[in-house]
């Protein structure tokens, strides 16, 4: 095996959980570090929370900070008792070697979501306890009721820290630009994604369009699709096939899968290589129709490789738009203003402007979104835990010939989103699953 140097990781090594201490809702708390047995700790781009599950052998516990064992003829689920919402305190650490490029600890607050699958016998208790961010449970119980006006991206740290009352910090991209509009009751976490596919980013008006609101350990992220492919890679990786790692890498990729190449068929059916948008004007009785195709876009958005998806398919299959939509305009309501005077003077001044400028927006997020899918691989590398969801990492593939070969694959070598992630930690190992998206092939 090839000695791991600063910042790499050895394969085949294991973590170490560091703490887990469940406080009750009476304000009680336990130490049941010693009962976790495995531990899967979640993110993605795609989910407004993080979360994570412990399973629990359940023997017994101890009070926080001392060794004195805590007996209870039910166990810990009756001894505090847990009934849904008690705060966890999870620190979880990997094998990494001191790194300059991150931590490798994880250590969040989580509440218990839920118990289940309990196997209770007379000598021990096995069950599953998942968990999610405090954010999760309150925005179940927040609205967003008042009138916002301006820049998108402002209007989501707002509801971030005032309507869902979150102290975590909030990454946002500038967005350039402005819509009005009432968050008539809705829960938080709805408004703002749904915010996430009317935004552009202030650098790119009419080709970048797309946003992304996701949760890691440390904060919340509205990011644009483009500033995330924008990045540098975080990590470099390689597939050997043994448990070797070569120089100028990391960490060695276990095992691959590719879930997802190019589905033509599916892509046509989303939009993604061309589409038609209908505008309906109410107030004039006329009407807009944008036809939009990837060719627009090349050259202007950030991608993750060299080589451009939608360039490498039949072109008589990209001739024309493959998904209609229509919409109305929303011209006439909700214009700028504090009060109704300014409002009143905004129409009489810009007759006939719409609330929000669909066309340079709507058409281009939902292309982008598709394209984004476009290539979607799994990975497996050695447990990595300072890698989160949002990151770019670097991976090199094999190329595939007869009698194998050490030579790597130039369209699949490249930068790769970071889209889903799975840290686990067992008594045996510590592994990270990574789901990494791309829509292009080869590197930059």
């Amino acid at each position: 095996m090839l000695e791991a140097k600063k910042g790499q990781i050895s394969p085949l090594q294991s973590g170490n959980i560091v703490k887990c201490i469940i406080t009750g809702n009476t304000g009680k708390s336990i130490d049941i570090t010693a009962g976790v047995v495995d531990v899967s700790y979640y993110e993605s781009i795609l989910s407004n929370t993080v979360t994570a599950t412990l399973t629990i052998v359940d023997t017994g516990a101890v009070k926080p900070g001392s060794n004195k064992q805590i007996e209870s003829p039910g166990g810990i689920l009756d001894l505090l008792p847990v009934r849904g919402g008690e705060r966890v305190d999870l620190e979880i650490e990997d094998a990494t070697p001191e790194s300059d490029s991150g931590s490798s600890t994880i250590k969040v607050e989580l509440y218990v979501n839920r118990v289940r699958n309990a196997s209770p016998d007379s000598l021990k208790n096995i069950y599953f306890l998942d968990l999610c961010s405090a954010e999760s449970l309150s925005n179940e119980l927040s609205r967003v009721v008042k009138r916002y006006q301006g820049k998108i991206s402002t209007n989501v740290s707002s509801i971030v820290k005032d309507v869902l009352k979150s102290k975590k910090t909030v990454n946002v991209d500038p967005t350039a630009l402005d819509y009005n509009f009432y968050g008539n009751s809705r829960k938080p976490f709805y408004v703002c994604t749904w915010l996430a596919s009317k935004a552009v980013p202030d650098v790119s008006i009419g080709n970048a369009a797309g946003y992304l609101f996701y949760q890691d350990r440390d904060s919340f992220n509205f990011r644009s699709v483009d500033k995330l492919l924008e990045q540098s890679a975080s990590k470099r990786m390689i597939y050997t096939g043994s448990v070797g790692l070569k120089d100028g890498y990391d960490a060695p990729i276990y095992d691959y899968d590719i879930e997802r190449d190019i589905d033509l068929h599916q892509n046509l059916s989303l939009g993604t290589y061309r589409n038609q948008s209908t505008y309906y004007d109410p107030f004039s009785f006329n009407y807009n129709v944008i036809d939009y195709g990837s060719n627009q876009q090349k050259g202007k958005v950030k991608t993750a490789g060299r080589f451009y998806s939608a360039d490498l398919v039949n072109k008589n299959f990209t001739a024309g738009p493959s998904r209609l939509m229509t919409s109305v305009m929303d011209i006439g309501y909700n214009p700028p203003g504090d009060t109704p005077e300014e409002q009143l003077k905004y129409v009489k001044d810009n007759p006939g402007q719409s609330n929000f400028d669909a066309n340079r927006s709507t058409v281009q997020s939902i292309m982008r979104y598709n394209q984004l899918f476009t290539i979607v691989t799994n990975i497996t590398i050695p447990g990595m835990f300072e890698i989160r969801a949002g990151q770019m990492i670097y991976c090199a593939f094999p190329e595939q010939k007869a009698g194998g070969t050490d030579e790597i694959n130039k369209k699949t070598e490249g930068k790769y989103l970071v889209a889903h992630v799975c840290h686990k930690l067992t008594a045996d190992n510590t592994v990270t699953s990574l789901g990494l998206v791309r829509d292009s092939y080869g590197k930059e």
